[in-house]
């Protein structure tokens, strides 16, 4: 009994010191050979010590996907003073260095999570030469377990046969620090995927920042009209502040444009600028997309995922094509918009963000808003700062500016010489009216340059007569109009119309009795007409 008493009071001590060393040991490798290293020279009757695990330690990268393990690799191993480990141990005609997990008996401790205990050589199924050649009597084996997931298996082999009160007493102590084992393992794996991960996503957002400013930030503004000069203007006053902005215009205008140049002026300019086409997203999925979800919340929900909301997180996030919003899920984006919090899907836990929010749209909503397609309150948070971009056809003079911007663009891109832009080229262009804006132009600008590698450029344009509208318009049923007026005539026209109008307001633009209300107009419209047609007050 003394003896027992003592042998117990060995155990505990050896643990205590154990626990001890592998708090100042560094994590990974280094620690799994200060253990089998320790139980070697603290315990006389170990002949030696093995641990396995069940991802290959020679891998530098290592799958951060959970596996059913199918081997189990040796990671570390000590022997008492005078036994061979070089050799090669076999276990069933199986190298001990990489062990089937259906192998008994050390092989199925991994896939049972169940420790053994082999007391005599006459119990053991496999290698009795090896065993006999090292005078080894009985051994012990315990799982490393992390969660549910198994990551390893322990084993001791001894030079001493073990009744079964020792037996108990030395596979608790074996399982004792097989968990510890564990855990400093589970710990040191997932700091290693962390920092894997952290410097995943720092070369991807170096890369796409990079790739931002490489596509977007050379290109800028071009153009120098007074409409162009306006939205600017409104820009700059907006930038620095958190306000959320609401970029109007018809599609093509450039709203991304002046969203991104928005995002670079302000003070979350280091961080993120995320962004969502709601045109593009399933109905069903805007909740995920905005908001994420938490693994097995829906069917397919094999992993976690982070919303567009927790990506932009001290950044912005602009939300292309606003009105296509479903009606049920503009509430919960209002809630964030105003608080800063939601909830995953499937997550009872609150997540607070601060995004500063553009939104853009090329609907009329404030008529969405009557028709109850769309949520007068949420309408009313989005546009605290509104910016109506102006179509290119109330920008003719930057059409000049802009196609050649365009032409050079699309020759380097094709590798072909620049080619000039001539006068009956702008005059052409300027003539037709652009239902599709700034797209449109730099699509025919880049359909010119292609059809024309080894020619003069030509422009190939419909009619502006023939031209398409934005409008739907019915089509005339047999009439044929008394009067076909040419395109300069309607030019002419305009021209004198227009003229007309700012006598009768005394040249005056905006306001109340102003030109612009007398045509039904906007200031800003009427003022880039003015500029275009070249009228000066007499």
């Amino acid at each position: 009994m003394p003896h027992r008493l003592e042998n117990f009071k060995n155990r505990v001590n050896s643990i205590h010191l154990l626990l001890q060393a592998l708090g100042k040991a560094r994590p990974g490798n280094a620690a799994l050979e200060l253990v089998v290293e320790h139980i070697i020279s603290h315990h006389p009757h170990v002949v030696r010590v093995c641990i396995w695990l069940t991802r290959d330690p020679a891998l530098e990268v290592q799958s951060p996907e959970v596996k059913e393990p199918t081997f189990l690799y040796l990671a570390a191993s000590a022997a008492r003073k005078g036994v061979d480990i070089t050799r090669a141990w076999r276990f069933s005609d199986c190298e001990i260095g990489r062990i089937p997990v259906e192998e008994p008996i050390i092989g199925r401790i991994a896939t049972t999570r169940t420790a053994a205990i082999v007391r005599e050589q006459k119990e053991w199924p496999v290698f009795p030469d090896w065993a006999a050649s090292e005078k080894i009597i009985s051994y012990l084996a315990a799982p490393m377990v992390n969660n549910v997931e198994p990551i390893g298996v322990l084993a001791a082999f001894l030079d001493e046969a073990l009744d079964e009160e020792g037996a108990q007493l030395a596979s608790s102590w074996l399982d004792i620090v097989a968990n510890q084992v564990a855990g400093i393992l589970s710990a040191s794996w997932a700091f290693e995927e962390i920092a894997r991960l952290k410097g995943q996503l720092e070369l991807e957002s170096d890369y796409l920042r990079e790739e931002i400013h490489t596509t977007h930030s050379a290109a800028g503004f071009v153009g120098q009209s007074p409409a162009l000069k306006q939205v600017l203007e409104r820009v700059d006053l907006c930038a620095p502040t958190d306000a959320t902005i609401l970029i109007l215009g018809e599609s093509g205008t450039g709203k991304e444009l002046v969203a991104r140049a928005i995002h670079e002026s302000s003070r979350r300019s280091s961080h993120p600028l995320i962004k969502v086409n709601c045109a593009s997203i399933p109905r069903d999925l805007f909740e995920s997309e905005f908001f994420g979800h938490v693994k097995g919340s829906f069917t397919g929900a094999i992993r976690d995922r982070m919303g567009r909301f927790q990506l932009a997180n001290k950044g912005t996030l602009f939300l292309d094509e606003v009105g296509e919003i479903p009606l049920e899920l503009q509430g919960k984006l209002l809630r964030v918009l105003q608080e800063g919090e939601f909830e995953r899907i499937g997550d009872e836990r609150t997540q607070h963000v601060d995004v500063r929010t553009i939104a853009a749209t090329n609907r009329h909503l404030a008529r969405e808003v009557k028709t109850g397609r769309f949520r007068e309150d949420l309408y009313y948070r989005l546009s605290v700062l509104p910016i109506e971009l102006p179509p290119l056809r109330d920008r003719v003079p930057d059409i000049p500016l802009l196609a050649d911007h365009f032409l050079r663009k699309s020759c380097r891109r094709h590798g072909v010489p620049v080619k000039p832009l001539r006068r009956n080229h702008v005059l052409q262009l300027q003539a037709y009216p652009w239902p599709g804006n700034i797209r449109e132009l730099e699509n025919v600008v880049e359909r010119a340059v292609v059809m024309s590698r080894r020619g003069a450029l030509q422009f190939d344009l419909p009619d502006p007569a023939e031209a398409p509208s934005r409008l739907h318009k019915k089509k005339s049923l047999g009439r044929t109009p008394r009067r076909i007026f040419t395109y300069h005539e309607l030019k002419r026209l305009e021209r004198k119309n227009l003229a007309a109008a700012l006598q009768i307001a005394g040249w005056k633009v905006s306001g109340p009795g102003g030109a612009a209300d007398l045509l039904g107009l906007k200031a800003s419209t009427l003022s880039s007409r003015i500029a275009a047609l070249g009228l000066r007050q007499e």
